[in-house]
């Protein structure tokens, strides 16, 4: 099967939410995408507490300055296309309630006819975490796997019943149900992350790294899971290519993947779907000047990387 393509949809302030999230999805469609897909960015500190990433001085990006909200923006979508996944890659999940969380993906799911795709995180901005956090950013791990729980018992048949540190659920009839079992995969990077992923995901949502890398922590993640019981051929690879064009080529031994041409680029997602990765999402808006420049560049790297051959 070849490998699904996916697009990130427009968030950033440069984009109008009004018109460019419905036109940009429609137009992927039309195209021939796979999949559509937001991120979450909660707030853009002006004296951050911390750099991006979490790594001490590096200056928060002004891509990052109002990014709309990913749920609003996967609702768009929704209701203008009607074969395309709705994916987030990724939801800071202790930054939402357990409980409204799980109903509200539930409802999309049952409203877009079975599409969503739970892509979760842990985040690592300390300053969205004093603004929004169901718990505090030490026991963010701890939040993650809550509302894992939450959203199986809420996902699940009727009456709903849970006990968890943040969320009390005594015997309730909660709906609409998700129209199938929503796939979760979870981003991750560090052991214990791997381990939850290999425990309890549908899938590994890895951020673009070479396919080499890739290779050993995906060939370790399908172990640790047939380790728990699982059948590791059932775990799903999605890779986030966050693409950063230039117009003229970038040294090799220089260049991050996903970054210089479009061929440059075109040749990273053909070196990733020849090991494996079932889907990767195209995120292309921070090269868009605006909405059709977007959907420019879209129609251009979809047409040559099929062309491509995956």
């Amino acid at each position: 099967m070849a490998m699904r393509l996916g697009l990130g949809l427009p968030q950033l302030k440069r984009f109008d939410v009004s018109r460019d999230v419905t036109a940009v999805a429609r137009d992927a469609e039309r195209i021939g995408f796979d999949s559509l897909w937001v991120f979450e960015r909660a707030l853009f500190p002006e004296d951050p507490s911390q750099g991006v990433f979490g790594i001490p001085g590096l200056p928060w990006p002004d891509d990052y300055r109002s990014v709309a909200d990913p749920l609003v923006t996967l609702a768009l979508a929704a209701a203008v296309t009607g074969r395309a996944r709705l994916g987030s890659s990724v939801l800071i999940a202790p930054l939402h309630g357990p409980f409204q969380f799980a109903r509200t993906l539930g409802t999309l799911d049952a409203a877009s006819g079975g599409r969503v795709l739970a892509g979760l995180g842990t985040g690592w901005s300390t300053d969205e975490y004093a603004a929004a956090g169901v718990a505090p950013f030490e026991q963010r791990g701890a939040a993650l796997d809550e509302l894992l729980d939450v959203c199986a018992a809420v996902w699940g048949p009727d009456p709903v019943s849970y006990q968890g540190k943040y969320t009390v659920v005594q015997d309730a009839e909660v709906g609409p149900k998700p129209a199938r079992p929503i796939p979760v995969y979870l981003a991750a990077t560090t052991p214990r992350a791997l381990d939850r992923v290999a425990r309890r995901a549908d899938g590994w949502m890895a951020v673009g790294a070479p396919p080499q890398a890739l290779v050993a922590t995906w060939r370790q993640l399908k172990e640790q899971a047939a380790e728990y019981g699982r059948d590791p051929g059932a775990l799903e690879l999605c890779v986030r290519a966050n693409i950063r064009l230039s117009d003229t080529e970038v040294a090799e031994q220089d260049r991050p993947p996903f970054t210089g041409t479009m061929e440059q680029v075109v040749r990273d997602v053909v070196a990733h779907a020849e090991i494996g990765v079932g889907e990767i999402l195209l995120d292309l808006q921070r090269n868009a000047r605006d909405r059709a420049h977007l959907t420019d560049l879209a129609t251009r790297l979809y047409g040559e990387v099929r062309a491509a051959g995956v």
